[in-house]
């Protein structure tokens, strides 16, 4: 259960209420009426409680749970401990986390500028935005409706920011246009300069980054995340895109729509991911290839070829994932016989 100290739970709801949320079915609609008061793991849930099970490593747990309704996929039913309650649904994660969302709704706060904000007077704030303490917001700037802009946050100039967005605390955001309904987790940099730079003998010469950052819409981007410009054309997030705490994006790269790229990724310069590639955690992406569309990359690779749609690779250097495999099955015969001679 969550700690109402940092937590706002709303009213308990129905069964038949939380059906209609999460878009599950009731497996015996007379419990409609059955009152739920929170949400909590199989292990720790009461009477009153709603789980949900989408593991089958968990089976065991569910049969031995103490929760008065669950959420599961049908095939499950059977394990059910006797009078539980049961919303049943293809999709059990899913539902869970939009009952969970229902318990717990988003904690705003009221639409306003802080005394202690310094709003260019050239920008433009759109209506019901809630702008924080000591946060800076750049000449010209165009903040959507319903933005939420946490403290220390700043916004350079010009930079344009679409509705229902929240920027994080001490986050930063230049050159970039941004759409809507995106979030920035703490401490993200957006916009920054490229690492590019000439090399000569008598000392680097910088080359200018002039490009910008275009994210999309619907995009979570995790905390201390770094998304640099580009250096002449745009780094660009594609709609739906998910990443992680501690990514490096450099410039000029493309992400397409739906990809995920978890934590401590780092994507080299003008290298292109098309639509919903998965980048599994430090995985190393050189500069100037092409990742295919739904191709998954598992983590601590090194990626130094372009990967063709829908494969799955892996290694260091990365290669298909059942070539990696082989080879290290080979490698292990062989240090075994090499230790049996």
């Amino acid at each position: 259960m969550a700690d109402i100290n940092f937590f706002q739970k709303s009213n308990p709801m129905s069964l038949a209420q939380i059906s209609a949320k999460i878009g599950a079915t009731l497996a015996n609609p007379q419990d409609a009426d059955f009152i739920v008061q929170d949400v909590a793991t199989l292990d720790t849930a009461t009477h009153d409680h709603l789980a949900f099970l989408d593991n089958h490593k968990y089976r065991t747990q569910f049969t031995l749970t103490k929760a008065g309704a669950a959420i599961i996929h049908p095939d499950m039913a059977s394990y059910a401990p006797q009078g539980i309650k049961l919303l049943l649904t293809k999709t059990p994660y899913k539902s869970y986390a939009l009952a969970a969302q229902a318990f717990y709704p988003e904690i705003r706060p009221l639409p306003g500028i802080s005394e202690f904000a310094r709003v260019h007077p050239s920008a433009k704030i759109g209506n019901g935005a809630s702008i924080g303490d000591f946060v800076v917001i750049g000449e010209n700037v165009v903040i959507g409706d319903g933005a939420w802009i946490e403290s220390h946050a700043s916004i350079g100039r010009h930079v344009q920011l679409g509705n229902h967005c929240r920027i994080g605390p001490h986050s930063s955001i230049s050159h970039a246009i941004i759409g809507n309904n995106v979030r920035l987790y703490p401490g993200v940099r957006i916009g920054q300069d490229g690492f590019g730079f000439a090399i000569d003998p008598s000392g680097f010469v910088k080359v200018p980054q002039l490009g910008r950052v275009v994210v999309g819409d619907h995009i979570e981007i995790g905390a201390n995340t770094c998304i640099d410009r580009g250096t002449q054309g745009d780094t660009v997030i594609g709609s739906g895109t998910w990443i992680d705490n501690l990514v490096q994006i450099a410039h000029n790269v493309k992400i397409g729509r739906g990809c995920v790229i978890v934590s401590q990724c780092g994507i080299a310069g003008s290298t292109e991911l098309e639509d919903f590639v998965v980048l599994g955690g430090q995985v190393g992406v050189s500069g100037h290839l092409k990742i295919g569309t739904m191709a998954r990359v598992a983590a601590k690779s090194g990626v130094t070829k372009n990967i063709p749609a829908k494969e799955e690779w892996m290694g260091y250097p990365a290669m298909p994932m059942k070539a990696f495999l082989r080879q290290t099955v080979t490698i292990t015969n062989l240090a075994r016989k090499t230790k049996a001679e």
